[in-house]
C-alpha cells in the first residue's frame, strides 16, 4: 500500500512475567503501543491454558516464571506451535536462538519495549530489521 500504513504482523500479545511490578509496566506499555494484551501471567501452565484459549501472536516472556516451568519450557511449547517468543530477562538462556526470536535485556525503558515490538513485527514480516540497544533478534537457522 503506497503512503499506508503497514499492517502489523502481531496485534495480540502473551505478558508471562514473575516480577509484579514488571509485569505491569510491561502490560501497560504494550497496551499503548497499540497491542492488544491477550493475558498477563506468571506461570508456565496458565500460560499454556492461555495459548489453548486465545489467538497469540506474540509471547513476551521472562525465564524465570513462578512455578517449577521455565519461560524455557514454554518457548519450546509455544514453538512447537508456531507462536514467537521474545525473550525478556536479565540473562538469555544458552538455547535462546534455538527457541526464540530474540531477547530483550533487563532493565529496559517503556520506549525500548515499544522500539523491540516494532523491530520484532517488522522481522516476523520478512523485513531486515535494525534492533535498539538491549535487544538481540536471532536469525532462523538454516537446517
Amino acid at each position: 500500500m503506497l503512503f499506508g500504513k503497514r499492517k502489523r504482523v502481531v496485534k495480540r500479545i502473551l505478558v508471562v512475567e514473575d516480577e509484579p511490578l514488571t509485569a505491569f509496566d510491561n502490560e501497560t506499555m504494550i497496551a499503548e503501543a497499540g497491542y492488544e494484551v491477550v493475558a498477563t501471567l506468571d506461570r508456565f501452565a496458565d500460560a499454556v491454558a492461555a495459548l489453548d484459549r486465545e489467538q497469540v501472536d506474540l509471547i513476551l516472556s521472562d525465564v524465570r516464571l513462578t512455578g517449577e516451568r521455565s519461560g524455557i519450557d514454554l518457548a519450546q511449547v509455544a514453538k512447537n506451535r508456531g507462536i514467537p517468543v521474545l525473550f525478556v530477562t536479565g540473562l538469555a538462556p544458552d538455547n535462546a536462538a534455538e527457541l526464540s526470536i530474540g531477547c530483550l535485556m533487563k532493565p529496559f525503558s517503556g520506549r525500548t519495549l515499544k522500539a523491540a515490538l516494532n523491530v520484532v513485527d517488522h522481522h516476523l514480516a520478512g523485513e531486515k530489521v535494525k534492533p535498539p540497544k538491549g535487544l538481540v533478534i536471532y536469525e532462523p537457522s538454516a537446517s
